[in-house]
């Protein structure tokens, strides 16, 4: 009995991070399912939320400024949630440029800022970007275009880490896999979360936003809930840099989890599988078995250490071990020092212990609505 749990975790661990891919791109041979882009240009609001962003507003907006797309047909709104720094002036300064403001009295977070937004934006399509992504001179186009496909209700953009010394990070690593599995998600049917960095959608779909819940992964469930589908786009791409402060970074994730399951768990209609067919699968492995992984490590680890006796199970024990003590002492050394082969199990590792201390906050009732942004 010990062994066949030690077995069932493991292998579930791998179907999380490999099954499950594997399982799609098998799907994909047969129910490819395409998007209709086409070079179509409806009426656009970009929305930027920020909080006391003084230092980096300024480039942003310049950035959005640079974005080629009908002057006519563009709206650059920023919603400013309570900024007590110079971030408003700043914007203002951009007024004859185009640039419009939302200056909101109070702090209640980016999903209130969002949602608030909502009133003053014009567009047909809402693009949503944060301070810290710079979007290439073709990104706008290149994310709108797949809206000519009326099955589309949201489109993600991709990430791009870039790190300080221009090599591949263990984030940056994780950051293609977790594009890669979004475009094989999305050739089958629809992805299950948006880069909240750099996303799209109709209004139609936003028009039941909520001010407590994570805005990105909503956005595919109320598309689903319309009969539409979010797709990723591998060519509207969101670049930043890594973060410079690993311990902000941990924080991040835990957040990002917390903000995750409160969705989910709001929201489990959606694993109806009769109703909503591979998209109940998809929602499933990639948001709650991945979620499940810490505790399945855990219980690995402890069925092992039963079995230790057994010289089979001792050297899977050893391995185990070897790799949270490379991830530990990976841990301990600077980030920049690190060759891909360490950061591979710190980032595993950092990601699941992460995971872990968000189930920890939201089943003590912890929720997420108001946070400072990471450093980068």
């Amino acid at each position: 009995m010990t062994s066949a749990i030690l077995v069932a975790s493991l292998l579930l661990v791998a179907y999380a991070y490999l099954g499950y891919p594997c399982s799609l791109w098998l799907l994909g041979i047969f129910i490819a399912r395409g998007v209709k882009k086409a070079p179509i240009h409806p009426s656009v609001t970009l929305m930027v939320t920020v909080f006391n962003e003084s230092g980096r507003i300024g480039d942003k907006l310049e950035n959005c400024l640079g974005l080629v797309y009908p002057k006519d047909r563009l709206q650059i709104l920023v919603a400013s949630d309570g900024s007590t720094d110079s971030t408003n002036e700043t914007v203002r300064s951009f007024a004859a440029r185009g640039v419009e403001l939302l200056a909101l009295q109070e702090r209640m977070g980016k999903e209130h800022a969002q949602r608030a937004a909502m009133r003053q934006a014009r567009g047909e399509i809402l693009v949503f970007t944060d301070v810290a992504t710079r979007l290439e001179p073709h990104g706008l186009e290149q994310i709108v275009s797949n809206f000519a496909d009326p099955s589309v209700g949201c489109v993600s953009g991709e990430d791009r880490v870039i790190g300080p010394d221009g090599r591949p990070s263990g984030e940056g690593l994780y950051v293609r896999y977790e594009m890669w599995l979004r475009r094989l998600e999305a050739k089958i049917g629809s992805l299950i979360g948006l880069s909240g960095s750099f996303f799209a959608a109709r209004k139609e779909v936003c028009r039941d936003f909520s001010g407590e819940m994570q805005s990105d992964f909503r956005t595919v469930l109320n598309s689903l809930r319309l009969g539409l589908r979010g797709v990723s786009d591998p060519e509207a791409v969101g670049s930043y840099r890594d973060v410079s402060d690993e311990t902000r970074e941990f924080d991040r994730k835990v957040r990002t989890v917390v903000r995750g399951l409160t969705v989910f768990f709001h929201h489990l209609e959606f694993l109806n599988v009769f109703r909503y067919g591979l998209a109940s699968y998809q929602l499933f492995c990639h948001k709650l078995l991945r979620w499940m992984v810490p505790f399945l490590l855990v219980t690995a680890l402890a069925a092992n250490l039963l079995l230790a006796g057994r010289w089979l199970f001792l050297l899977l024990l050893m391995a185990q071990i070897g790799f949270y003590a490379l991830a530990a002492w990976g841990w301990g050394r600077k980030g920049s020092s690190r060759n891909v082969w360490i950061k591979i199990p710190v980032y595993f590792v950092t990601v699941n212990a992460s995971i872990a201390a968000a189930w920890w906050k939201y089943l003590k009732g912890e929720r997420v609505v108001m946070w400072s942004p990471t450093t980068r």
